[in-house]
């Protein structure tokens, strides 16, 4: 009697991502306040002091107290690897990727005169199909999108020769996105589409994720992101 063995392939547990940086800033918003509060004793018992001098301190110390309560109002957890997807998470809102949609995970890296590749600190996303992607990002979050990474999109516009694009083109095109299902994607989602293609043809990846938003090194967190792709891809194969 023939038997048939079936090999299981081991799911991938669930990580939970949260950045390095997030705790420094309680200490910075903890120190903004003692500022203001010295800078406040000290012109009451001191009225002679220069007031323009600590008027200026003064600005200076709420602006950065205004920036740290900012920063620790961002939820701790930045990303959730799982067997079925990778997830983003922020103040903003977040996007949800199946394995399964993304063609390539990989380092952001821009060609140099002397014609070797510098590392950029971004993690590239390439996917197979966008309409997965737009269809469950909400404007704020296509929004930071835009603007955080127009940066990497001008950095390659000034080295790639000849490009057959203007740069003003290519950071406000609005150009509306339709979608295989005849869906019309307009506003920011647009400008968000029109964005990954330009990425795509100057950089090679869609969009992109910035390292400070990792809990390990960048190189480490690809190769993490990498297996979880393979797991997924062999599961699917299987």
């Amino acid at each position: 009697m023939n038997t048939t063995s079936v090999i299981e392939t081991p799911t991938m547990e669930t990580r939970y991502i949260k950045p390095i940086n997030s705790q420094p800033s309680v200490y910075w918003f903890a120190f903004s306040l003692a500022a203001i509060l010295a800078i406040g004793i000290t012109s009451f018992l001191i009225p002679t002091i220069n007031n323009v001098g600590l008027s200026i301190l003064l600005l200076f110390a709420i602006t950065f107290s205004v920036m740290a309560f900012k920063q620790m109002s961002t939820p701790v957890l930045t990303f959730t690897l799982s067997f079925m997807h990778l997830q983003y998470h922020s103040a903003e809102g977040g996007w949800s990727l199946r394995w399964q949609s993304i063609q390539q995970l990989g380092l952001a890296e821009l060609p140099t005169a002397e014609g070797w590749y510098q590392t950029l600190p971004w993690m590239g996303v390439k996917l197979k199909n966008y309409d997965d992607f737009l269809t469950s990002v909400c404007p704020r979050v296509a929004s930071k999108m835009l603007i955080e990474q127009r940066g990497l999109l001008f950095i390659a516009f000034k080295r790639t020769p000849n490009s057959p694009h203007a740069i003003e083109d290519m950071l406000f095109d609005d150009t509306p996105y339709i979608t295989q299902n005849g869906v019309v994607l307009k506003g920011l989602i647009a400008m968000l589409a029109n964005r990954m293609r330009y990425n795509r043809e100057l950089l090679g990846f869609d969009f992109f994720i910035a390292d400070d938003l990792f809990d390990r090194p960048l190189g480490e967190f690809v190769g993490l992101a990498r297996r979880y792709l393979a797991q997924a891809n062999t599961s699917t194969v299987n």
